[in-house]
């Protein structure tokens, strides 16, 4: 059972969900909101599963580093990085260093990410806080050569305490991730601040599940996981409606969930989980569909179905 545990952090590094653009609408009277709607959309996603995936690159390591961890150190890499481990300094750190070794299928990365813990904190205990360091992570996606590059700190929090190795004897273990200072350069050269309010629950179901919300709150909105300015200049929220899952049974692929995108320009939601009709699947052995809906200026739905 341990061993089983423990390769969640290998078989997660993989676990990346890219969400296609969606289909462009040719109505003159909207061409201009679907191209944004369609843009920040892409922008969101890429910017919440490179995050996401940092995390996982993050526990991998502290899991494995007694320094940190306070249990047993196992050698472990990532396959895109080198990592250095200091243990004497105060802060104690690890430098991830993307090579841009190309390696995960889809994208490569290139930058610094450093973790950095006080001395005398171990992760599995409640409450442990760590802060992560993005400096100049580009990620570039190999299907159109675009990319996006990250800077800025987040911190972590293990809110229960404990390890994911001890999940199945734990029940639950639970994550946050926050940051004010999120800072995203497009594609287009554009420049934007975001920040970052998630939650993410470890628990076992016949392996290991991640269930993500969003956790901050604007006057009567509740469940946002991302918000600030998008490339366009126009402000957002992302509100998480219901909790994206990620299951190892099933490749550790998002199998359900749903996000809403809220600007001053267009609303839109996507529901994941889904096969090519629309309808719920479970776990099938071709992709995952997506469902986007979104509305324009005119108050005109538009739906599309599009694998993931």
């Amino acid at each position: 059972m341990k061993a089983r545990i423990l390769s969640f952090a290998v078989l997660l590094l993989s676990a990346s969900v890219f969400f296609p653009s969606c289909q462009k609408d040719t109505k003159e009277d909207d061409v201009d909101y679907t191209e944004q709607s369609s843009a920040h959309s892409d922008d969101q996603s890429r910017f919440s599963t490179e995050i996401d995936a940092v995390a996982n690159d993050a526990n991998t390591i502290l899991e494995v580093t007694s320094g940190f961890s306070g249990r047993m150190e196992r050698i472990q890499s990532i396959c895109d990085a080198t990592v250095v481990v200091d243990t004497l300094a105060n802060p104690r750190t690890i430098t991830i260093t993307y090579n841009g070794t190309n390696c995960l299928g889809n994208r490569t990365r290139t930058g610094v990410v450093v973790i950095s813990m006080a001395q005398g904190v171990r992760w599995k205990n409640a409450g442990a806080v760590l802060t992560v360091s993005f400096q100049n992570l580009k990620i570039t996606r190999l299907s159109d050569s675009k990319s996006i590059t990250i800077n800025g700190t987040q911190t972590y929090t293990n809110v229960s305490g404990g390890l994911l190795i001890n999940l199945a004897t734990l029940g639950t273990i639970t994550h946050t991730i926050t940051s004010s200072n999120m800072s995203i350069t497009f594609d287009n050269g554009s420049q934007r601040n975001w920040q970052v309010a998630r939650k993410r629950v470890f628990t076992f179901a016949a392996g290991v599940v991640v269930t993500v919300t969003g956790t901050h709150t604007e006057g009567s909105v509740t469940g946002i996981a991302e918000w600030g300015t998008n490339r366009f200049g126009n402000g957002f929220t992302t509100v998480i409606s219901d909790p994206l899952v990620f299951r190892q049974d099933c490749s550790f692929r998002l199998t359900a969930g749903k996000v809403a995108h809220n600007t001053s320009l267009f609303n839109s939601y996507v529901i994941f989980g889904l096969d090519a009709t629309g309808l719920p699947v479970s776990c099938p052995t071709g992709s995952y569909y997506m469902k986007i809906v979104w509305t324009g200026p005119a108050g005109i739905p538009r739906t599309v179905i599009l694998p993931y």
